[in-house]
């Protein structure tokens, strides 16, 4: 009888361990693996290093903005030579994100370019928003931005007024540099 029920809870245990050992890829693991690979850059910085004019920022743009605390910035570039690297690692990243953790907050498509914002937590709170956009003649740029009690719907309004706002280009220049 003892020998059941060690056998019963030997086996429990280890089907506990193994269903815990996720070996599934995350963002934060792809972001690991990748910042020091060829044709990679990656920053990582609080969002008040960034200089943004929030001057015309409604309330609730205000909000969203305060509640984001650090941008983690990982961008691969194409080149002529890359290009089917290029395409295995948008695989890797649209299959990442296409796990049910994240939901489509929003996706936009023009002239060859996309991009998707996606979101972790709920309707209410984000824990992390993920943006992802690629061109296939520029490369692909994922940033996560982690912050505290970050609503979704605030995120996207923030995202559309942060097209419209004076950035000081100096401070991500090294980025942009990297994707000429």
């Amino acid at each position: 009888m003892q020998r059941t029920i060690l056998n019963i809870f030997c086996t429990f245990l280890i089907a506990v361990l193994l269903i815990g050992c996720d070996n599934g890829v995350t963002l934060q693991r792809y972001y690991v693996d990748s910042q020091e690979s060829t044709n990679f850059i990656s920053q990582d910085f609080p969002i008040s290093m960034i200089e943004i004019d929030k001057s015309n920022f409604s309330e609730e743009e205000n909000e969203a903005y305060n509640s984001v605390k650090r941008l983690n910035f990982l961008g691969y570039k194409t080149t002529d030579s890359n290009l089917e690297t290029y395409n295995t690692e948008i695989a890797k990243v649209k299959t990442i994100l296409s796990d049910d953790k994240y939901q489509d907050l929003l996706e936009v498509s023009d002239q060859g370019r996309k991009i998707v914002v996606k979101y972790i937590g709920t309707d209410e709170e984000a824990d992390e928003v993920v943006v992802f956009g690629s061109a296939k003649d520029m490369g692909f740029a994922i940033v996560r931005v982690l912050g505290d009690d970050m609503n979704p719907e605030k995120m996207a309004v923030l995202l559309h007024s942060l097209q419209n706002a004076n950035v000081n280009e100096n401070q991500v220049q090294d980025i942009m540099n990297f994707f000429k």
